[in-house]
């Protein structure tokens, strides 16, 4: 028999506008948090022990919020609005206040992507004033480290991540554009490596598994599209994985390796075993679109969730597949 559709294990509200991105805190000891950013400019740290919002800070000048990671040290909280700045928020000793931004100057809704270099160090990419550029800068100097522009016209940069190979070479970088290509980029020698035609609608979001060299991109399609990098860093397109209705905002892997997570424009939330894209469960409880997901960072698998943020202006947490077999 069917398993049953598994329910939320609980619901956050209050947020008051859609939520664009979720990103999970939940360092061993500490209090687990869950930070959220509204279309209305507003930074939610929700505590997941008391499931209320810890605090709530007004940021961007009421721009939407669009995309909130934090360093590893959890004292730092980076956020990027639509006011065309990203912001450093210094989190220590319950203090939330910006001590550095950058411009970025793009107008689109490519969100940024962060490499942590050293323990005091790193990079951060974003999309740039022109349309298919891609800035990187070294923080928290705001060292230009370089631009990256195809020798093609692609179209707008849509979305990027940054990541650090073991063999040695310097921070790679992976980027989806307007017409649907996906490219990687060498950083260190500001030269592409690998281009594929991966959609052919714009390339809406993408996650990659370092460990596996394996990645994954969405769009306004009715589906995946998954790639791999081979040893010569050449992008090779592999499986498709198709959807019951178009359109994926956003797609993350668990730490783990074990889950794909994809927030859809039909209200669902997919699960994939990641190692071979096997449909595992449909979460149905938002009433629009899923804009965002996330997978939380516990020490103790048992304790992991599933956060999905929408349209509806509601958080959805979920605890699926944290144990057992049939997650790969």
């Amino acid at each position: 028999m069917a398993r049953p559709a598994p329910s939320p294990v609980y619901t956050l509200r209050g947020a008051g506008a859609p939520l664009n991105t979720l990103h999970f805190r939940c360092p061993a000891g500490d209090t687990p948090l869950l930070f959220s950013g509204s279309a209305k400019g507003a930074i939610h740290m929700w505590d997941l022990n008391s499931r209320r919002a810890e605090q709530v800070v007004e940021a961007h000048c009421g721009n939407s919020v669009i995309w909130l990671s934090t360093l590893r040290s959890g004292e730092t909280l980076i956020s990027q609005g639509r006011d065309m700045q990203v912001c450093l928020w210094d989190l220590k000793d319950g203090r939330s206040e910006v001590v550095d931004s950058v411009w970025t100057g793009s107008v689109g809704f490519c969100q940024c992507s962060v490499l942590e270099t050293s323990p005091s160090n790193f990079l951060l990419a974003f999309a740039g004033p022109q349309t298919e550029e891609i800035k990187i800068v070294e923080m928290p100097g705001k060292n230009p480290v370089c631009s990256l522009v195809p020798d093609a016209q692609l179209g707008m940069v849509m979305c990027v991540q940054l990541w650090k190979p073991d063999s040695g070479l310097g921070p790679l970088l992976f980027a989806g554009y307007e017409d649907g290509s996906l490219l990687l980029w060498d950083v260190t020698q500001r030269s592409e490596l690998s281009r594929v035609k991966a959609h052919p609608e714009p390339v809406m979001c993408l996650t990659f598994d370092p460990r596996r060299l394996r990645g994954v991109s969405g769009s306004c399609e009715k589906k995946l599209s998954s790639w791999m990098l081979d040893s010569q860093n050449n992008i090779q397109l592999q499986d498709c994985v198709m959807l019951v209705n178009p359109g994926v905002s956003q797609l993350r892997v668990r730490d783990d390796g074990r889950l794909l997570a994809s927030a859809g424009w039909d209200h669902r939330v997919r699960v994939f075993g990641w190692k071979k894209l096997r449909p595992l469960a449909v979460l149905q409880y938002h009433t629009d679109m899923v804009l965002s997901v996330a997978f939380s960072d516990h020490q103790d698998p048992r304790q992991r969730l599933l956060a999905a943020g929408s349209k509806d202006q509601r958080i959805s947490l979920w605890s699926i597949y944290n144990q057992g077999p049939d997650t790969v």
